[in-house]
């Protein structure tokens, strides 16, 4: 597939920009460092006028009796419509063997409540466990050198999304910040949205 080979070489390139010998201990915090805080797509739409601007904002969060464990909060919006998220998610960081880490994302069940949740005080960021639906996709990212790359399982996820009922995802966790192939797929397979010819590349805004 095209994306593929635009994928490994996104890699590579990468690879060589990051030289330095990454000195990892503790890969949760380490996905963790490059996932929270505000990333956007101004810099792809500025160069792209079929990409839109889009900002992706993640925070810590914590799950009441839950204190040894992970938790992201993470919406998507359109940056000129930030208190109209298109996403939001929960997201849990799990180690695994090998270096491995499961980023396991869940519904809310009730989304509009959490609205520019990371806007809270630290104090007010703790979830209830009935704030939490079923668990709907997991990426699983390993260190490389000094960037994480991840993706769907191979069956991808199930979905229900603009058409979609199936969604695949590979992503670059790099120093400047993401770039995800985000591919929504239909009961016959045929992709019915997401990224083509390049990813969608999320750049930080500040950290």
């Amino acid at each position: 597939m095209k994306y593929t080979k635009i994928f490994t070489a996104l890699i590579i390139s990468l690879l060589f920009t990051n030289n330095s010998q990454a000195q990892t201990i503790n890969h949760v915090q380490e996905v963790v460092s490059h996932l929270v805080g505000i990333m956007d797509t101004s810099a792809q739409s500025q160069v792209n006028s079929q990409r839109f601007n889009v900002q992706m904002t993640t925070c810590k969060v914590q799950l009441k009796d839950e204190v040894n464990s992970v938790y992201l909060y993470q919406e998507q919006a359109l940056a000129t419509k930030l208190d109209q998220p298109y996403r939001q998610r929960i997201l849990k960081i799990i180690p695994l063997e090998n270096n491995l880490v499961e980023s396991k994302a869940y519904k809310l069940t009730n989304e509009t409540q959490f609205i520019n949740f990371c806007n809270q005080s630290e104090s007010n960021k703790i979830l209830q466990k009935t704030d939490l639906t079923e668990s709907i996709c997991s990426v699983f990212l390993r260190p490389v050198v000094t960037i994480y790359i991840g993706e769907t399982p191979p069956q991808g996820c199930s979905a229900n999304v603009r058409g979609a009922v199936k969604i695949t995802n590979k992503i670059i966790l790099h120093s400047q910040g993401m770039d995800t192939f985000d591919q929504g797929l239909d009961a016959e397979g045929k992709q019915v949205w997401g990224a083509v010819n390049d990813s969608y590349q999320f750049r930080w805004v500040k950290k």
